[in-house]
């Protein structure tokens, strides 16, 4: 083995240490070795029904053969993603355009890491179009327009409760394959329907409802994580299932509930039956999506298929 040295002071020390190199190899290195950068090249396609307000949206990151680490990062908040399978070379995420959200282009930003350590930035901008919703007026019992005091403080717990549970992100993803309706019925196409109670203005409808009789089998609409069974003031005997990424499902009005906190459920499990708990005009299932705290109609989830093999809209 042949050393060149230039320009370095030979003291005492070094030149014991260049002396065991010549006899034993070298037991350190002078040079660290660089990562050449991937020739690859990764993109980002978009499956939605609509970019509109009120959309879901699946993201699928293609193009690299190993990546170690990816996220993107929409209107201020930071979302995962996961690839499909273990050793999947394509990762997905979910993004939610929350229903009162104004028209205009955003930017979202995705960021990888390779396996090699390379960082990749891509951006990708989401030109919302408007969106007109419905106004109805309905009468239910006064008690549900104006409550009484002594349930005020319950009303603002469950509140809290609930932007708590939204809040929270798994991740994993504990999905089984697409979404499905999860009752038969008649649907009510009415998400973002802005509601007048008793002639007085209150917040817009957050899901959809299917009318059905009271009894009405309802299963959960993917597999998922119970995170709530019980009874809110509102809502009646309500389920709430965490999907992961940020997907919950809410299940509302039930006559029963068949599953209880913490239990997890497949695809099409039964969770519930239909019934006129809580604020209704009659017996009928609310079903309704929150994806990051963004409210978004959950019939825009059964127009996404999550096979391997889906192109992007």
């Amino acid at each position: 083995m042949r050393y060149i040295i230039s320009k370095i002071k030979l003291t005492k020390p070094l030149v014991l240490l260049l002396g065991w190199m010549c006899l034993f190899g070298s037991p350190i290195s002078f040079s660290q070795t660089r990562q050449s950068p991937t020739q690859e090249k990764p993109r980002v396609d978009l499956l939605y029904r609509s970019l509109q307000p009120g959309e879901a949206l699946l993201v699928v990151l293609r193009g690299l053969s190993s990546i170690r680490q990816a996220e993107m990062k929409f209107q201020n908040q930071k979302y995962h993603l996961l690839p499909r399978s273990e050793g999947s070379d394509e990762w997905f995420g979910w993004l939610g355009l929350d229903f009162q959200m104004k028209p205009g282009d955003y930017p979202l930003r995705v960021t990888v890491i390779d396996s090699l350590g390379n960082k990749h930035q891509l951006q990708v901008t989401l030109t919302v179009k408007p969106k007109t919703f419905p106004v109805k007026k309905l009468w239910v019992a006064p008690r549900y327009v104006t409550p009484p005091p002594e349930v005020t403080e319950r009303i603002r717990r469950e509140s809290t409760l609930l932007r708590t549970i939204f809040s929270l992100e798994s991740t994993q993803w504990r999905g089984e394959g697409k979404f499905i309706l999860p009752c038969q019925g008649k649907i009510f196409f009415n998400f973002g329907e802005k509601r007048i109670y008793n002639n007085q203005p209150r917040s817009s409808h957050s899901g959809i409802d299917i009318a059905a009789v009271t009894g009405t089998p309802v299963v959960a609409s993917n597999a998922g994580q119970v995170v709530l069974a019980t009874e809110l003031y509102f809502a009646g005997n309500t389920v709430i299932i965490d999907h992961g990424l940020g997907l919950f499902t809410f299940y509302g009005h039930l006559s029963a509930i068949k599953v209880k906190r913490g239990d997890f459920v497949h695809r099409g499990q039964l969770i519930g039956l239909v019934g006129a708990t809580g604020r209704v005009t009659g017996p009928h299932l609310h079903w309704s999506v929150r994806l990051k705290g963004s409210r978004v109609d959950p019939l825009s989830l059964l127009e996404i298929s999550l096979d391997k093999d889906s192109g992007s809209s």
